[in-house]
């Protein structure tokens, strides 16, 4: 580009160049080029605020916005461009093309408001008016005026960028306005496509900025197809849309950023009207759009032209030249080669595929094959256990975390008359007023599951199952609906919540079995069953009445068993006593014969001798404690005394009641 300077006597051959008489044409078309890019952006942004205004997919918002950023920088070139065709137009003394009616308006918002005049102000402005007219003036003049129209269309890019930039795309299907919009966006790329031939088919020395311009058309053409090229893999489930349409916003606003720095830094050079204003758009990230890609010309080229360098004369850089292409195919050769060579980690498997046919079962280590793509390993968990939960979790969407020393959350209330909405509900069989009806109960279920540690299941895993949380959470829910439609309320509270858990194991294993899913579910977890929280009141009178219930009967079971004990005693104790008389009875009985036996022997032996003896010991035991009377028949002599007895009693001790022993008192009183 042609830097030379202009004090108000140039010479009249640098007027009479090619660039200075084309000036007027240069500028013409890049007021057309302006118009027309301004009217599709106009149509990007107008389709970014319909798709953000009805909710459509968030991959339309991103398509419109950055195809509109990409077009706002092509923009924001173009009017640099035409700043300085303005200023050759007006040094070389040339009448401006009149544009066609339709961008007269355009024109006069672009060009007009931004064009430095040499009027005065008008005398109908108010004093205050004019002065804050003057200060703007005066500061926009020496910051410069084609500077902050480049900063700010590159800074509202970026925003455009930062405003609908997202890495969590859905899948959008491609519809009849889908391909409308493509085919328009594709149909805009090849009219894009079409300047930037003629930019780059124009001389440098008719159009100094005509290189630098080409280069910039290249930039919205490749964001254009790119994003289309988006649209088609967003429509097929791949998630690489995502990461390109990312990738392609970066771009974005790294050119947006370089304008906006380039921008920025010319508000410090010194403004001259004289002087010829330089192109601001220059980017050297857009330079790099170019086939066959060169980094390192562009580089070369200014090393020489600025410093004065010239690399190709350095020996060293000359044979890296010539080694790299074999050094980069040996290099190329080598890593196609190392993707042979797999490692699996302890915690799985991987199932080899040797030209698109599964074979054997590789466990964990190094294992060497054929490269990509004639050999590859799909990677299998090898026992790592998994849980599933049927509730969703709400932390994080309408909760705060509690303080240590604050109320719990909600989420924490797990009592029976709170609603758990964390917890999935489920409609189960109850009554109502005698009657049959249906109660909802929030339950929390956990699934723990892995793939089965055999080859087959390991085959199933990957090849028959796409994803495996989706289909235990189907299947889950199915077996779910039919376990509990023949189940009620106060089964699943009570004793059946024991079986409830083996039942819907071996139920979900069975269908995951049936699906060839290649699955074990090793255990189901029941966390947590809520009755409704209406019904919750009922329930616990139902539970206390039951509690009180047994409390009474254990109560009357005890005083039962205490009685029969304390009868069984009794009952104990008077059988002993019994049997101790009975004993003692028959003991005494049987001294009494060995008595009467002995007695009988001695009489049988000793005669009236025992008999006198019997007398006299009988006669000592009964008068031992009474008062007796001896008389001697002696006494009287030759006559026997008389005794008469009619004045005592019988018996003679008052003390016994026992009758006198007539037989000894009969031979005492004879003579």
């Amino acid at each position: 580009m042609s830097n030379e300077i202009f004090d108000g006597t140039q010479s009249s051959d640098v007027k009479d160049g090619a660039s200075f008489q084309l000036a007027a044409v240069q500028s013409h078309r890049l007021l057309n080029q302006l118009f027309h890019g301004s009217l599709f952006t106009a149509v990007l942004l107008f389709g970014a605020v319909i798709a953000n205004t009805f909710n459509l997919n968030t991959i339309w918002v991103t398509f419109f916005c950055e195809n509109a950023a990409a077009l706002i920088l092509l923009g924001a070139g173009l009017r640099s461009a035409y700043d300085v065709a303005e200023w050759r137009r007006k040094q070389a003394g040339l009448a401006s093309i009149p544009p066609i009616k339709a961008a007269r308006w355009f024109i006069a918002f672009v060009a007009s408001p931004w064009t430095p005049r040499e009027t005065e102000k008008p005398d109908r402005i108010d004093r205050w008016t004019g002065i804050a007219f003057s200060a703007g003036r005066s500061f926009l003049s020496r910051i410069g005026l084609r500077p902050l129209w480049v900063a700010s269309l590159s800074l509202f890019a970026c925003l455009l960028i930062y405003g609908s930039w997202n890495l969590q795309l859905e899948p959008a299907p491609i519809g009849t306005s889908a391909l409308l919009m493509i085919a328009l966006c594709l149909a805009f790329s090849f009219l894009l496509l079409v300047t930037e031939r003629r930019f780059a088919a124009i001389d440098a020395v008719e159009w100094p900025e005509a290189g630098a311009l080409s280069q910039l058309a290249r930039f919205p053409i490749l964001i254009l197809v790119a994003s289309c090229l988006c649209l088609f893999l967003n429509a097929r489930g791949s998630g690489l849309s995502v990461w390109l349409l990312a990738a392609l916003g970066g771009f974005i606003t790294l050119v947006g950023l370089e304008f906006f720095l380039r921008a920025t830094l010319s508000m410090f050079r010194p403004q001259n009207h004289s002087h010829e204003p330089p192109l601001l758009t220059e980017s050297i990230l857009v330079g790099a759009i170019n086939w066959p890609p060169r980094p390192l010309t562009r580089i070369q080229s200014e090393l020489r032209t600025k410093l004065g360098i010239d690399l190709r004369q350095i020996w060293a850089f000359s044979f890296i030249r010539k080694t790299a292409p074999a050094i980069v195919l040996a290099t190329f050769v080598l890593g196609w080669m190392l993707t042979g060579i797999h490692e699996i980690p302890m915690s799985g498997r991987g199932i080899y595929e040797q030209f698109g046919r599964p074979g054997t079962i590789l466990q964990p280590g190094l294992h060497i094959g054929l490269p990509w793509p004639f050999g590859r390993i799909i990677p299998v968990e090898n026992g790592i256990v998994h849980e599933l939960a049927t509730s969703f979790s709400t932390a994080g969407q309408d909760e705060q975390l509690a303080d240590a020393e604050g109320p719990a959350p909600e989420s924490a209330n797990r009592l029976w008359d709170a609603s758990h909405v964390s917890e999935k509900s489920q409609i189960i069989a109850g009554g109502t007023d005698g009657k049959q009806s249906f109660q909802l109960v929030n339950m929390d279920i956990r699934f723990v599951y892995r793939i089965g540690l055999s080859d087959q299941a390991a085959m199933s895993a990957a090849y028959l199952t796409a994803n495996i949380p989706t289909l235990i959470e189907s299947t889950a829910n199915r077996v779910l609906v039919h376990d509990f439609a023949a189940r009620t309320l106060d089964g699943v509270l009570g004793k059946e919540r024991l079986s409830l858990a083996n039942d819907i194991s071996s139920a979900i294993q069975a269908d995951m079995n049936a699906l060839n899913s290649g699955v074990e579910i090793l255990a189901v977890v029941v966390e947590a069953i809520h009755p409704p929280a209406g019904a919750s009141s009922a329930y616990h009178g139902v539970q206390a009445a039951q509690i009180t219930a047994q409390a009474l009967v254990a109560r009357e079971r005890g005083k039962a068993a205490e009685q029969a004990n304390d009868a069984q005693m009794n009952a104990s104790l008077q059988r002993d006593g019994a049997m101790a008389a009975a004993r003692e009875g028959v003991a005494a009985s049987e001294v009494t014969k060995l008595r009467f036996d002995a007695e009988r022997s001695a009489y049988r032996t000793a005669g009236q001798v025992f008999l006198t003896e019997e007398y006299f010991n009988r006669l000592t035991t009964g008068l031992s404690r009474s008062k007796a009377l001896i008389l001697d028949h002696r006494i009287g002599g030759s006559s026997a005394p008389t005794l008469d007895l009619r004045s005592f009693m019988s018996p003679v001790d008052p003390g016994t009641g026992a009758e006198p022993y007539t037989p000894y008192q009969s031979e005492e009183t004879s003579p």
